[in-house]
């Protein structure tokens, strides 16, 4: 097995992986984090470039432009990689064609563009380790999460989309992060974080910024969500609950393809209970949030 790579980890820099129109990457830089920021829709890079210039021209944040790959990918020599481009719903653009068949089921459609393979472990050794690294990239956040292994330094907190398809699946999410060091954990569902979320005065993190987080912001990071952090075992039971939500109401889930007399009724008697399991909407949208042990250090 090869020797860990050591790079320098830096508390003031916070990757954005998958920028979409900057809606995180502003805040982060308002709050005084330098930033870089990952996008592969070259409309939303021509968006934030204009958005954003201020401070691409003061060096405080940096675009890289492409898709992020496995690397396997990046060790077989891979340049380009084909994108799925969503034509209604930008945030769901994807380098997966099955999540792009699934979006289609869905009524949004996809158009398919080549762009250029992002190699994140080169990206890592040429900028550093992050204090915070946000990851959403439709179906890829496990492939820059496994790449940390190959570090000695972990980010102090990262933040993924967790996995709607199966309880295995985020299992092994929150397994993989156990094995990288983390230890704490938060369920946090995104539809409801411009509701219940502002910055805490005095911050913890950064610079105090007066900020209403827009639909599809992630929100509040790191020591600013509070003390609602949970172990391994605890997380995993909300997960359970949040799974059945996805099965019985998601997008596909069975309960909605009912239509005997009262399926109504179960319906909504299953949303409130699962509603009052979870604290949350049903069957929600979910970021998994984690606190490297190193952090508890401090």
């Amino acid at each position: 097995m090869a020797e860990p790579i050591n790079i320098k980890k830096h508390k003031d820099l916070i990757y954005d992986i998958g920028m979409h129109k900057g809606e995180d990457t502003e805040f982060y830089l308002s709050k005084g984090f330098r930033v870089i920021a990952f996008e592969a829709d070259p409309d939303l890079l021509c968006f934030c470039k204009d958005r954003l210039n201020e401070f691409i021209a003061q060096g405080q944040l940096t675009i890289v432009e492409g898709a992020i790959v496995d690397s396997a990918a990046i060790m077989a020599g891979q340049k380009k990689v084909p994108f799925y481009k969503n034509t209604n719903i930008s945030v769901f653009g994807t380098v997966f064609a099955n999540w792009s068949e699934r979006n289609e089921k869905l009524g949004s459609s996809s158009i398919r563009i080549e762009v250029d393979a992002v190699d994140f472990a080169c990206m890592l050794q040429k900028h550093g380790m992050p204090h915070y690294m946000k990851i959403d990239i439709e179906g890829c956040d496990m492939a820059c999460i496994n790449i940390l292994k190959t570090f000695s330094e972990r980010p102090d907190y990262v933040s993924i989309e967790s996995d709607k398809t199966s309880f295995e699946n985020i299992k092994r999410e929150i397994d993989t992060l156990v094995d990288l060091g983390y230890c704490d954990f938060q369920a946090i569902e995104q539809s409801a974080i411009p509701l219940i979320q502002s910055p805490p005065n005095p911050p913890t993190e950064g610079n105090y910024v007066a900020k209403h987080f827009q639909d599809g912001s992630s929100g509040l990071f790191g020591s600013e969500l509070g003390h609602n952090w949970r172990s391994k075992h605890e997380i995993l039971r909300i997960y359970r609950a949040i799974r059945l939500g996805y099965y019985l109401l998601g997008d596909f889930g069975i309960m909605k393809k009912w239509r005997f007399r009262g399926s109504g009724r179960l319906r909504q008697l299953t949303h409130t209970l699962l509603h009052l399991f979870t604290k949350a909407d049903v069957p929600g949208w979910y970021d998994t949030h984690a606190r490297h042990a190193s952090a508890n250090e401090r």
